[in-house]
């Protein structure tokens, strides 16, 4: 155990110092460190999966690498650097890509891509800690961000449940009756973001309404479809995708 534990230290004060091998360690240690958590954001289909964290991570970790690099050249010349310079434009610079997996749907109320965004840009960071050699930190921010992805998730969807909105779409048999279908959204549905919009049949005289509704969590969006369509003036109803 002993002899273990000696070699731990001595392992990690190899690692602690820059060198053509801890170098391209680092990098494929910051490559694995980024599949880890792309692979989880792969499975679910999202926008950026294993191979664009893979790439953050590594690309992070070199970043960090140079700026240990430049600084340490620099030093020698007698001239003052900061080496978290790189580091601090790769963390603003995940921003641009992290924008490119996010979409706003249908009234900006439906937000898609705010998890992957921020997993990028976490992923970023735990790079850029494998480059600047902190392990147990990656190791720990790589756990926890598996946990954000998976358990916690999870936790968030059933504590979200009775706040599930749906976009519908009503059509109302005359402009009359519109300022009464709207008052029965705003009750019975805690209806928002309610516009009136062309007849999706383009029956004459017939008025559309789309709106944001909420479904209790002990019902079905079915449900409330069917509850929706015996609401008087109400022609059909349908959910909006």
């Amino acid at each position: 155990m002993d002899a273990f534990l000696t070699f731990l230290g001595e392992m990690a004060d190899y690692l602690s110092e820059v060198n053509s091998i801890t170098v391209m360690i680092r990098i494929l240690l910051a490559a694995m460190a980024g599949g880890l958590v792309g692979i989880e954001r792969e499975i679910h289909g999202r926008a950026a999966g294993l191979r664009t964290h893979m790439l953050v991570a590594l690309g992070a970790a070199l970043s960090a690498l140079i700026g240990v690099c430049l600084s340490a050249q620099m030093a020698q010349m007698g001239v003052a650097s900061d080496v978290q310079r790189t580091g601090a434009q790769v963390m603003s610079g995940i921003g641009f890509l992290g924008a490119g997996t996010i979409l706003v749907k249908k009234g900006n109320s439906h937000i898609s891509g705010l998890t992957t965004a921020a997993g990028l840009w976490a992923t970023a960071a735990i790079g850029l800690a494998v480059g600047y050699g902190l392990y147990l930190a990656a190791f720990c921010a790589v756990l926890l961000v598996i946990l954000a992805f998976t358990l916690v998730s999870h936790l968030e969807f059933r504590l979200m449940r009775k706040r599930q909105r749906v976009f519908v779409y009503l059509e109302v048999d005359s402009i009359e009756d519109v300022k009464d279908v709207i008052h029965v959204l705003r009750e019975q549905c805690s209806g928002k973001e309610i516009q009136v919009t062309s007849p999706r049949s383009g029956a004459p005289g017939h008025v559309g309404l789309e709106a944001l509704i909420r479904i209790p969590s002990s019902g079905s969006i079915l449900d409330k479809i069917n509850d929706l369509q015996k609401v008087n003036h109400v022609i059909f109803a349908l959910p909006i995708s």
